[in-house]
């Protein structure tokens, strides 16, 4: 019951197709069965049919299951950007009864050390770019099996050797590495292919994929998301989004890391269900080619967030482009501006519709209607969630007021693997994960976000932690005391800035940035340093992180 008499919950409405899948597993057998010649992921020019994708992912699956040790409920690593080797390995995993650990192509050995570890990786699929960092950290892990792949190594002869040659002897982009007991990827699907293979069929309890995110605080924690987390938020999708798509005639835009949870659920569970194709931009920053492989595509949805919005409305190239089949654009992973809705809807002629979601919640939430689009909300909750707002002390608070967002339904994570007591921070007694955002329910159903999470920031998408990136900082000799805030940035939405207390006078900007470097994936890396004599505390000694970044607003 609501502590308050006059408290509010929104419930989304009743869920359809519960029942219809027990796992990813089934979704991706109605899939490639319903879909067989349908053209499901491509990449640089190279397409993988629903058929195709089948074939790959069991010859892994068979790999997986008479080359190595591994047992149904192992946790399998894959450590790479948007190519046709992702959903071949993901469903590979899958199928042989494994928990995929997606992980994100961008960490420094540290990040990488700390998620392997902790997660218990017993394999790893691995990009040969990074394959360096792998082999000074291996020892550190548990992973016994490394799979390397070369960025063309999906593509046919020519093609495959001219990629692979561009990006190690041209570009230089891959660093020589010792990994002995490595096998590259042709040869475990070659291996694979002259095994059979059997399917685990897993339960809607059972852990389909840890998703790393540091939460609010502390190192980063592995989101368990079960087979039913998944498929329920996949149907969520499918009813919000869905009205708005037709099955097997979609051509979607993927520009986000598919590691990451957004465009993992969105392209490699809502898009495959539904027969889709979705086109993987291995380096959207390369807006170029970006821009150039556009132009030959006849696409009819395209999923992105503020800052790649800004950025592509702002080319004469892009606004150049056909957009005369562009139907459906979304917008999740960090706040959408109106400026940026407003400018693409004049380049494009496709108004952009706004989700909000987290790691925890697989990630969707809530979703503005296609037909009824309101700017500056987060939209309606999904089909099967609940939401409410919450005062510090927990009660529920009525429609207007500000408080912490509360979330339940199908798609809340299991909890935090091998965290009971995080878990237990934000995951209540009634399954209502406290969200750590500040929102207010609107009496029209919507949702709107008043703040993000207090400290948290977001750059380009990605979560950032302060906690994390103090860690780093402050273990620099020269450095006394130190506080990251986030702060305004056109380019990334938010940049990180640290306010420094100096034992060294000679310590500069530079050097730190230098420092963290060394340590953090680039985007972590702070924009900005202010050097100070003293940082503002509470009366116990913690820096006011809010006091900072006010003062610096100010």
């Amino acid at each position: 019951m609501n502590e308050h008499a006059n408290s509010a919950i929104l419930h989304g409405p009743d869920l359809e197709g519960t029942g219809k899948y027990q796992s990813v597993l089934e979704v991706f057998h109605s899939s490639t069965e319903r879909f067989a010649d349908k053209t499901a992921f491509s990449c640089m020019g190279q397409s993988l049919s629903y058929r195709e994708l089948d074939r790959l992912s069991g010859d892994f699956a068979a790999w997986l299951q008479h080359e190595t040790e591994l047992q149904p409920g192992d946790r399998v690593a894959i450590q790479l950007p948007n190519t046709l080797q992702f959903p071949v390995a993901v469903f590979g995993a899958v199928r042989a009864g494994m928990v995929v650990v997606n992980t994100n192509p961008l960490y420094t050995e540290r990040e990488m050390a700390h998620q392997f570890k902790d997660s218990g990786a017993r394999a790893i699929l691995i990009l040969a770019n990074m394959a360096d960092k792998l082999e000074r950290i291996l020892d550190r892990t548990d992973i016994e099996h490394v799979v390397v792949t070369e960025l063309g190594d999906l593509h046919g002869f020519p093609k495959r050797h001219l990629i692979n040659a561009v990006v190690k002897y041209v570009k230089k982009m891959v660093p020589s590495f010792q990994l002995p007991q490595a096998v590259t990827l042709r040869q475990a699907l070659k291996r694979g292919s002259g095994l059979s293979h059997q399917d685990v069929t897993p339960g809607p309890e059972d852990i389909a994929a840890l998703q790393y995110t540091g939460g609010t605080t502390g190192p980063a924690k592995g989101t368990m998301l079960t087979h039913g987390n998944l498929v329920a938020n996949m149907l969520q999708a499918r009813q919000a989004i869905g009205p708005g798509l037709g099955e097997g005639c979609e051509v979607v835009v993927a520009p986000l890391p598919v590691y990451h949870i957004y465009t993992f659920t969105v392209n490699c569970l809502f898009m495959l269900e539904s027969g889709n194709h979705s086109v993987l931009i291995t380096n959207p920053r390369d807006l170029d080619a970006f821009v150039k492989e556009l132009k030959s595509l006849d696409f009819t949805g395209f999923i992105g967030l503020n800052t790649l919005f800004n950025a592509l409305c702002n080319r004469d190239d892009f606004q150049a482009l056909d957009f005369s089949s562009l139907r459906l654009t979304i917008s999740g992973g960090m706040a959408l501006t109106r400026a940026a809705a407003q400018r693409w809807e004049e380049v494009t002629g496709c108004a952009i519709t706004e989700g909000y979601g987290l790691t925890e919640t697989s990630p969707i939430v809530s979703f503005n209607p296609v037909d009824g689009i309101r700017l500056g909300t987060i939209g309606k909750p999904v089909g099967g969630t609940s939401v409410k707002v919450v005062d510090l002390d927990g009660h529920d608070l009525p429609m207007g007021e500000a408080g912490e967002l509360c979330v339940r339904g199908p798609q809340v994570m299991k909890g935090y693997w091998q965290c009971e007591a995080e878990t237990a921070k934000v995951l209540d007694a009634e399954g209502w994960f406290h969200t750590g955002d500040i929102a207010e329910l609107q009496d029209d159903g919507y949702i709107r976000i008043v703040d993000r999470k207090k400290d948290m920031i977001l750059v380009s998408g990605f979560n950032v932690y302060p906690n994390e990136i103090e860690d780093v900082v402050a273990g620099h000799p020269g450095v006394v005391e130190v506080a990251a805030v986030g702060v305004p940035d056109e380019e990334s939405g938010e940049a990180v800035k640290l306010f420094v207390v100096a034992g060294d006078a000679d310590l500069d900007a530079e050097t730190l940035r230098q420092w963290c470097k060394k340590e953090l994936a680039a985007y972590k890396v702070p924009r900005q340093v202010e050097f100070r004599d003293e940082l503002p505390k509470t009366n116990v000694g913690k820096v006011l992180r809010r006091e900072l970044r006010d003062q610096d607003s100010a």
